[in-house]
């Protein structure tokens, strides 16, 4: 089901509005799930991320077109239809083209959000069952601080969510 060897790694540092994650990449699988002819992507990449140990709260929407990040949970980005513009990293990040197919896997504290999208953009979110969800805006100074000390207590997840135990998420993903 998924195609792609190897994942696009970017690190980000913590830019004083948004914590990013100092030693956790963000994983880019570019053209991850092959979705054509397979009836519902939706449902194809919950169930990849479900079988490689991603399927926690699992979620169908878009991505919010502000700037936010989780800092006690990461979470997978899978693409299942459409195409858009995100911007990782927050205010001082990257932008980057993602179309269906393509998988983000974002550690804990990286800023995320939509800059522009097809109108059939979709997206399915997962999370590893460790951590804890919750939800901070980029420039929060009192949730920022906290936030810096508390993302590199959450733990590394056991299996990556598109090639499982054997993907690179384990190796890539070392403090």
């Amino acid at each position: 089901m998924s195609r792609q060897e190897s994942p696009l790694t970017v690190l980000f540092a913590a830019d004083g509005e948004t914590p990013n994650n100092p030693a956790l990449p963000v994983l880019i699988y570019r053209g991850a799930v092959d979705l054509a002819g397979q009836g519902e992507p939706e449902a194809i990449i919950e169930r990849l991320f479900t079988a490689n140990g991603w399927g926690r709260g699992l979620w169908r929407n878009g991505v919010f077109p502000y700037i936010h990040y989780h800092p006690m949970i990461h979470e997978v980005l899978g693409i299942a239809r459409g195409h858009g513009r995100l911007m990782l990293g927050g205010q001082s990040g990257q932008t980057f083209d993602v179309r269906a197919g393509d998988v983000a896997v974002l550690p804990a504290g990286t800023g995320h959000q939509r800059l522009s999208a097809s109108d059939d953009f979709s997206v399915v979110g997962g999370y590893p069952p460790e951590g804890t969800y919750s939800l901070n805006r980029a420039a929060e100074t009192e949730k920022y601080e906290k936030a810096l000390t508390t993302i590199s207590s959450v733990p590394v997840p056991a299996s990556d969510p598109v090639r499982g135990k054997s993907g690179p998420l384990p190796a890539l993903w070392t403090r």
